[in-house]
């Protein structure tokens, strides 16, 4: 498939729409290990400057001279608008970086809202064993017209149930912010898609994770833990194979462990019921979209990145 050579909505497109990243080997040189994270970011949209590229490199930590030589070095690599960017995304990198302006802005207010809207969440449904920060909001690229994503991992029988408990928990916060800004990804008839599933897991797909590839490992290391961060520690610990593509998830040591209370006394009769419910809704929003192309080539990309965990994929 061609490379597109320009951006959508201030994000570089991604390089292969619908379709994941395939395990590889471990880079070995710094331009290879600079080139791979480069390679991640484009192909979710973002770009980091040479500071912030070092501290999530692929293969661990560089600092930003490092990083410098190694575009330098690079025939493949460039720094525009303070961006480290293949040179053929190069020109949508003043996007991007605007981008990342307005995440300065207005993440703060953003990431404190979902912060309550996660502590009130876990209140109400004990079943829930850990909650990130993830998306936009957690790599960089926020604006307001983004939704918030959610990566979610609940007790065995329950994904469904999640799914739809969280959206209707999400309807009602949303009334609060009709006047949010909007997009093709974010508009709702009665208020905006605010807070949102990215990745629903049951606790037992975690040991072992059936996918322990460099999209997964990177997902986990961006993700910000709002609530059962040492179950995650506990997910890196028992899938060492992230760490040969992120070492620095090993820094993932600490954290509150969420306690079982009752979630192990949730019927599990209402997960059917609800995986219906939750499917129907997935249906209607993907209608909502069918006019907007570019909408729906986003939301079949990341579904890809997300298999074989998304719901409703059969």
């Amino acid at each position: 498939m061609p490379r597109p050579s320009s951006v959508t909505s201030g994000r570089i497109p991604p390089r292969a729409l619908g379709t994941a990243a395939p395990a590889r080997l471990p880079a070995s040189t710094h331009v290879d290990r600079v080139s791979r994270t480069v390679a991640i970011l484009e192909r979710r949209g973002y770009a980091l400057a040479p500071d912030g590229l070092g501290a999530i490199c692929y293969g661990g930590r560089l600092d930003m001279h490092q990083v410098l030589a190694a575009v330098a070095t690079s025939r493949d690599l460039e720094v525009a608008s303070g961006l480290v960017v293949t040179r053929d995304a190069g020109p949508g990198s003043a996007a991007v970086a605007a981008r990342a302006a307005e995440h300065e802005r207005a993440a703060p207010a953003y990431t404190a809202a979902a912060v309550r809207f996660v502590r009130q969440f876990v209140r109400f449904n004990p079943y829930v064993v850990s909650v990130s920060l993830a998306g936009s909001l957690a790599s960089g690229g926020f604006r307001e017209s983004d939704d918030v994503d959610l990566n979610l991992v609940v007790e065995d029988g329950l994904r469904h149930l999640a799914y739809a408990a969280l959206n209707a928990f999400a309807a009602l916060h949303a009334l609060a912010h009709r006047g949010k800004p909007v997009d093709d990804l974010t508009r709702r008839p009665l208020a905006p898609r605010l807070m949102t599933a990215n990745l629903i897991l049951e606790r037992s797909q975690c040991f072992p994770l059936e996918r322990t590839d460099e999209d997964m490992a990177f997902e986990l290391m961006q993700s910000r833990p709002l609530y059962g961060g040492g179950f995650l520690a506990d997910v890196v610990a028992a899938n060492p194979a992230l760490l040969d593509h992120f070492p620095q998830l090993a820094e993932r040591t600490g954290g509150e462990r969420s306690r079982r209370r009752l979630g192990a006394l949730v019927p599990r009769f209402l997960d059917p019921p609800a995986r219906i419910v939750g499917r129907a809704a997935w249906r209607y929003m993907q209608r909502t979209r069918r006019d907007h192309p570019e909408a729906l080539a986003r939301v079949a990309f990341v579904r890809a990145t997300m298999r074989p965990y998304a719901l409703f994929d059969d």
